[in-house]
């Protein structure tokens, strides 16, 4: 069959499962893994088999670049320890388990391909992410569930080359488990400092590139840049491409354009539901060629489902009972943290009170001790910044134990953890590359096909119900009004200074404190633009949030307040705002006793390219604030994530605005 309408029908598959997957309730990756199985067991269908090199090298690397630019990096730094424990020393014990007990079970196969047939057993799949995202669960278990599922992939691999080495030179000695921490160690430290260069190089260039199309293209490009160095200098590629991912997500907002970002995200969606849907697929197609393959050994299938029932179980209790330890670990260190954050608090307080006393110091006391003023004059600023950066470490601190306590581990969220623990596509896709040379060869593929293919479609299917049954604490669905009005208070504060807010005290007075605002703001708001109503309007919307946060915060500063300025809330419709503009027109002048400007006076006062590139200034001052908060922890992520996405929306359509007019 020709291979373009290979592809052509594997995309419409994906794109009808797709869209049936939210009608009958079932993730899009398990209806394509059952169409899968479907059509490879067809008699008209002969054995497929895909190059395993395929899957790890030019699919893998994007998809795990994609999930880790959308990882929030201050969530990924809180559960760095949970994501490292997964990721790594669960790993390595799953493996010498498995290891240890298929070689007590078929001792033909040694302890090295055990331990390799472990390894890649190991990771699991991201389909429980989407999983468990869409069954509303904190936020907190999905960061952790990503994240483990971001690096335990590389660690597997490396471990399954080390095992594979020492089961092709039959020298069970070479599974040494120092040596092998060692490999991992190096693996890992050349592929972060590889991600680290090649994530920072990466937002320089594209902060250069203007065009969207060009950007989407580069940043399609860059997680290769970094996993094929990586692999050829013996590291591991697929976590040079995660630090790559990271370094993006961290630095994107503030060096990359809204509108280059938002173009490659919306692109990038497009292409991880291809790949990801690609892999079920052809996961279930290569079924058939793999099990054939089994059955012409000795002992028959009855055997190999034996094996994958009891080494899934096996993988399952160990999960479960290193979950259980690492919840009881990360709860102690939680309580360490909260015994370090009261004492640096009375450290930073003593240190104040010493700091008071130190500015009193007489000239008299600096002559005794042989100091100038100018010297202590210095010696005291050394020490405020030293106390300063105290106070930030313990400010970070303590908004880390409010993530804590918020959204706390416990055993019910632990119990989703440990379910949510499937083997997938890539535990069949790592069993290919095992050597041909080693023992019953096709009995390890074939376990390793049950136990990803059972673990998809039980787990996967029953995750909702564990999730009902056990209850633990699901993510809310709505900002808190608290936090949005903090975060709408950091976002007015921002433009205080800036050179809109400089224009509009200078040009209007009191006259743009008054109720009448809302009707020069729609003036200037559609002078911005005369392509058509819709934009105008969308502008003017836009042009008032921001001259209306601008207000408030001017207005709080000087004790007035009034229905008229203050930023729109999501809650809010156009009628709404319709009638708080029409009250302040009826009553704002009598009430203040000023005169509003004409639409003449508005033209005057700002030219359409001024507005816009005063609005731009004022969104980019709004962004560094909000990505100062992201800093300092002080806001979750979703708020954050919110407010940004707004700010890059409305940046869009400034920018956009001004292409149409040239």
């Amino acid at each position: 069959m020709d291979p373009l309408l290979i592809a052509l029908s594997g995309m419409l598959i994906i794109v009808a499962c797709q869209f049936v997957a939210p009608k009958v309730r079932v993730a899009s990756p398990l209806i394509l893994l059952a169409v899968g199985l479907a059509i490879g067991f067809l008699p008209q269908v002969g054995a497929i088999e895909v190059e395993p090199h395929i899957i790890l090298e030019m699919v893998l690397p994007p998809l795990l670049f994609s999930a880790a630019v959308r990882m929030p990096t201050m969530d990924f730094r809180r559960e760095m320890q949970a994501v490292a424990m997964l990721a790594i020393p669960l790993v390595f014990l799953s493996a010498f388990a498995v290891g240890f007990v298929i070689h007590w079970l078929v001792p033909a196969i040694s302890l090295p391909w055990g331990v390799a047939l472990g390894a890649v057993l190991s990771p699991t799949d991201a389909v429980a992410v989407s999983i468990a995202k869409r069954s509303g669960v904190s936020h907190r278990i999905v960061t952790v569930l990503e994240g483990e599922g971001l690096f335990n992939d590389a660690t597997s691999l490396v471990l399954l080359s080390a095992a594979m080495s020492a089961g092709l030179a039959a020298d069970s000695h070479a599974l040494n488990p120092g040596l092998l921490i060692g490999k991992v160690a190096l693996a890992l430290g050349i592929a972060t400092v590889i991600g680290l260069v090649v994530g920072e190089l990466g937002v320089r260039i594209r902060s250069f590139i203007k065009e969207p199309s060009s950007d989407t293209v580069f940043s399609f490009v860059m997680p290769f840049i970094a996993s094929i160095p990586a692999e050829h200098v013996g590291g591991s590629g697929l976590v040079a491409a995660v630090i790559a991912g990271l370094v993006v997500s961290r630095r994107r907002a503030g060096a990359i354009s809204a509108t280059n970002r938002r173009f490659s995200q919306h692109n990038w969606q497009t292409m991880t539901l291809v790949l990801e849907g690609g892999i079920f697929l052809t996961m279930g197609l290569q079924a058939f060629g793999i099990v054939e393959e089994a059955s012409a050994v000795g002992g028959g299938l009855g055997f190999a489902a034996f094996l994958a029932v009891a080494l899934g179980a096996l993988i399952m209790v160990i999960r479960a009972l290193f979950i259980a330890l690492m919840l009881a670990w990360l709860d102690h260190r939680r309580q360490h943290r909260q015994r370090r954050f009261d004492a640096e608090a009375e450290r930073i307080d003593y240190f104040e009170q010493r700091m008071n006393e130190a500015c009193a110091v007489d000239e008299d006391m600096l002559e005794a001790r042989n100091l100038s003023p100018e010297q202590w004059g210095l010696a005291l600023e050394r020490f405020r910044r030293r106390l300063s950066r105290r106070e930030r470490r313990n400010a970070l601190r303590a908004t880390d134990l409010d993530y804590f306590a918020n959204e706390p581990l416990g055993p019910r969220e632990g119990s989703v953890i440990v379910w949510a623990g499937m083997r997938g596509a890539i535990t069949l896709a790592a069993a290919q590359t095992i050597s041909s040379h080693a023992p019953l060869r096709g009995y390890l593929l074939t376990i390793a096909l049950f136990i990803a293919a059972g673990s998809l479609i039980i787990q996967g299917l029953t995750l909702p119900g564990v999730i009902r049954v056990v209850k633990p604490q699901m993510a809310s669905g709505d900002i808190p009004e608290e936090e949005r009005a903090k975060l709408l208070k950091v976002m007015g504060s921002a433009l205080v200074d800036t050179a809109l807010a400089q224009a509009i005290h200078e040009v209007d007075g009191q006259t743009l404190l008054s109720a009448g605002v809302s009707r020069t703001l729609s003036r200037i708001g559609h002078a911005v633009s005369h392509d058509g109503a819709s934009d105008g309007d969308r502008i003017a919307r836009t042009a008032d949030r921001l001259l209306s946060d601008i207000l408030q915060d001017v207005g709080a500063s000087e004790g007035e307040t009034h229905e008229g300025l203050r930023p729109r809330c999501d809650d809010e419709t156009d009628e709404t705002v319709g009638e708080t503009r029409e009250t302040g027109e009826q009553h704002g002048d009598h009430a203040r006793g000023t005169v509003d400007m004409s639409g003449e006076e508005v033209e005057r006062s700002f030219t359409r390219e001024q507005i816009r590139e005063l609005a731009l200034e004022a969104i980019h001052a709004q962004r560094e604030a909000l990505l100062g908060a992201r800093d300092a922890g002080i806001f979750s992520s979703a708020a954050l994530e919110d407010a940004l996405a707004r700010l890059d929306y409305e940046e869009i359509l400034l920018v956009s605005g001004h292409g149409q007019e040239h």
